[in-house]
């Protein structure tokens, strides 16, 4: 019995806990973001954008995990981007290292409750499709979230509706608006051929995945695989928030016995630094788009012409 009351205990972090996170933020802050961004291994050079830009440390937010992985700064940046005010984790929370997937899709609820309305996410991750390239941006339309198979789900335990319903729908979790949107950035960036529209898949790691398991995702239909994402997502559709999602090909899995690939996670930070120019390119337009889109229902709902 105590036993299952320590699970629970590690697995339930209350609608009041939460609340208390975002107004402790928001009493440190000076703006009010509407955009939150989780920048991936590699990636957290977005952040350099954001402008007039706060840094809050991980470690000095009450109840708060920490990031323990190397490429992730472990970090809040609230700052403006591209004229909206927005939040940037400079690193994200694993299940490999010992958190609960409650614990890893936190920030997404404190998010919510801060007023954030979109959540933009990226990662790193490894190349499943044969036609995939290291170096090329996939454009999340869904997920194959095995964690959540065995109903391991940050959702698990009592549910509260002031952050969500009890049975919350996964289709279109990726909104597609923002889908097709980022393909028309593409193909204003002239990266066309670089960005692809796919399936991702979470495993738990920190293992990268065997030969067999690759060929295994490669027949469901997976193009990407990595070890983050699906969790935050699924709390994000949760608790109404709007999905943009990309996964950058840091390395090719292996489907074959005689051309073995070898992944290491310096390959996936050296990727992540050659690309991290078009990937913050590519997220500054998304968010401009959304800025636009913002100011053009703020003029017709004052009759702005």
């Amino acid at each position: 019995m105590a036993m299952c009351s320590a699970a629970k205990s590690d697995e339930t972090i209350t609608y009041e806990q939460i609340k208390s996170m975002a107004d402790d933020l928001l009493s440190r802050i000076r703006i009010k973001p509407i955009i939150g961004i989780i920048c991936g291994s590699g990636l957290g050079s977005l952040t350099e954008a954001i402008t007039n830009a706060e840094n809050i440390e991980y470690k000095d937010i009450p109840g708060f995990p920490v990031s323990t992985v190397v490429g992730h700064a472990g970090r809040l940046v609230i700052g403006m981007l591209e004229g909206l005010p927005v939040l940037a984790m400079q690193g994200r929370f694993h299940y490999y290292e010992g958190y609960p997937l409650v614990k890893c899709s936190l920030p997404v609820r404190v998010m919510k409750l801060m007023g954030i309305e979109y959540l933009m996410v990226t990662n790193a991750a490894g190349g499943i499709n044969p036609g995939y390239k290291v170096g090329d941006i996939m454009i999340i339309r869904d997920h194959v979230n095995f964690v959540g198979f065995s109903g391991n789900s940050p959702l698990r335990g009592p549910n509260d509706e002031r952050l969500g319903p009890r049975f919350p729908p996964m289709t279109d979790a990726y909104n597609p608006e923002l889908v097709n949107r980022a393909l028309g950035v593409a193909k204003e960036m002239g990266i066309q051929d670089v960005v692809k529209v796919g399936t991702y898949c979470f495993l738990g790691g920190p293992t990268y995945e065997s030969i067999a398991e690759c060929k295994l995702l490669h027949t469901v239909g997976v193009d990407a695989v990595g070890m983050s994402t699906a969790h935050e997502v699924v709390v994000a559709q949760h608790c109404g928030l709007k999905v943009f999602a990309f996964s950058l090909i840091t390395n090719k899995a292996s489907l074959d016995y005689e051309k073995k690939e070898y992944a290491n996670h310096a390959e996936v930070v050296a990727v992540g630094k050659s690309r991290e120019s078009t990937c913050r390119e590519l997220m500054c337009r998304m968010i401009k788009s959304i800025a636009a889109e913002k100011g053009a229902a703020r003029g017709a709902s004052c009759g702005c012409v």
